[in-house]
C-alpha cells in the first residue's frame, strides 16, 4: 500500500526504499520520482552488505532520487559530506550536544549510531545519472538486537515521542538544502565542517584492517574521502579497507 504526503511517497511496507527508489527511477518517468519513505522495510540495507532492522513506524527509512550530472564521478565524496551534514542538522535541532559523523557513513550521538548513510548511483560511463540517498535514523524506538545495543535514538537522548512523518519531511529539506550549497561550490567549508563534528577525532583508536588491529590517532579525512590518521607514521585509508574497533 503507497499514498503521498507533500512529495514524499509513503509506503507501509517495503523490501527497501532504495530498491523502491531504483525502481522508480529505471520507470523513466522524471514526474513520478519523488523521496520514499516506509514504516517498514523487510531487507533494509547498509554498507558491507549489512541489514538494517528497525520497529515498524518508529524510526525514518528514508531514500532521497537526486540528479547529480554536475558533480563529477571522482567527487562522489562530496555528496557523502552534504548528506551526513544535513542528518547532523536534523538532530541538532532537538539534541543540543555530542552529536558526531562517523567515518564513512554513520551518525552518533555521544558514543552510540544513531543512523546510517548508504548512497547508491547510477553512472553511465564518466557521467553520474542519479543518486538514491538513503538515509535510516533512529527516532523512537527504545530497544535494539543483542548485536546492536551499542545504538541510541532521539527518543532515548530527549525522553520525547516525535512524528516520524514530520522529521522525514523536515529532513527531505535540509537534504536538499546541503546539495543546493555544495553545488554553490562551498565544499571546503562543508568539509572542515565535517571534520569538526567528526567521531573520535584527535583520539586513539582501534582499527582493524584483514586480520591486524591496531592502534592509531584519527586526525581528519582528506578531500577525497579517505581517512586520515598517525602513529608512527601518518597513514590514509579508503573505504571499506579499515574496520572500526573502539575508541582506547
Amino acid at each position: 500500500m503507497s499514498f503521498s504526503r507533500g512529495n514524499i511517497l509513503l509506503l507501509d511496507s517495503v523490501d527497501s526504499t532504495n530498491n523502491y527508489a531504483m525502481a522508480m527511477m529505471q520507470k523513466g518517468d522524471i514526474n513520478l520520482i519523488k523521496p520514499v519513505f516506509a514504516l517498514e522495510q523487510t531487507h533494509g540495507k547498509g554498507r558491507r552488505g549489512k541489514h538494517w532492522k528497525s520497529n515498524k513506524g518508529s524510526n525514518i527509512m528514508l531514500s532521497i532520487p537526486v540528479q547529480i550530472q554536475w558533480l563529477a564521478v571522482s567527487q562522489q565524496f562530496q555528496l557523502s559530506v552534504a548528506v551526513a551534514l544535513a542528518c547532523r542538522d536534523l538532530f541538532s535541532k532537538y539534541v543540543l550536544a555530542n552529536i558526531f559523523i562517523k567515518w564513512p557513513n554513520d551518525l552518533f550521538i555521544n558514543d552510540r549510531k544513531a543512523g546510517g548513510i548508504l548512497i547508491e548511483n547510477i553512472i553511465k560511463g564518466t557521467l553520474w545519472q542519479w543518486t538514491i540517498i538513503g538515509i535510516g535514523l533512529n527516532i523512537n524506538q527504545e530497544e535494539f538486537e543483542e548485536f546492536n545495543l551499542k545504538a541510541t535514538s532521539l527518543k532515548l537522548e530527549t525522553g520525547k515521542n516525535s512524528d516520524v512523518l514530520n522529521l522525514a519531511e523536515e529532513l527531505v529539506s535540509l537534504v536538499l538544502k546541503r546539495i543546493e550549497e555544495l553545488k554553490s561550490g562551498n565544499f571546503e567549508t562543508m568539509l572542515a565542517e565535517y571534520n569538526h563534528h567528526l567521531f573520535a577525532r584527535n583520539k586513539t583508536v582501534r582499527l582493524k584492517k584483514g586480520s591486524i588491529v591496531f592502534q592509531t590517532n584519527i586526525l581528519g579525512v582528506s578531500p577525497s574521502g579517505q581517512l586520515i590518521t598517525k602513529d608512527a607514521l601518518e597513514r590514509r585509508f579508503d573505504f571499506d579497507e579499515v574496520e572500526f574497533k573502539g575508541v582506547v
